[in-house]
């Protein structure tokens, strides 16, 4: 099941589950979109790994397999 974290690692932003803003990587590094354009350029900070549009999560899905509610900050240089 796909870790939806609820944040972006880098400023913190809140990325509900349905979020067309929300980025991940194959490990599910969680980017906001406006970090990824300002300075990660597709490519995830932590594994170098490509960052995609994270797929959304409504509903009874949800309901069933809710999101995370552990958020995840790492130091980036880009962030601070």
């Amino acid at each position: 099941m796909l870790d939806l974290r609820p944040n972006c690692e880098c400023c913190d932003t809140d990325l509900p589950p349905e979020s067309p803003d929300a980025l991940i990587c194959s490990f599910e590094c969680t980017f906001c979109r406006a970090c990824n354009t300002q300075h990660f350029h597709d490519r995830c900070p932590n594994c170098g790994g490509q960052l995609v549009t994270r797929p959304t999560r409504v509903g009874k899905v949800l309901g069933n397999n809710p999101a995370s509610a552990l958020r995840v900050l790492k130091p980036h240089a880009p962030c601070a």
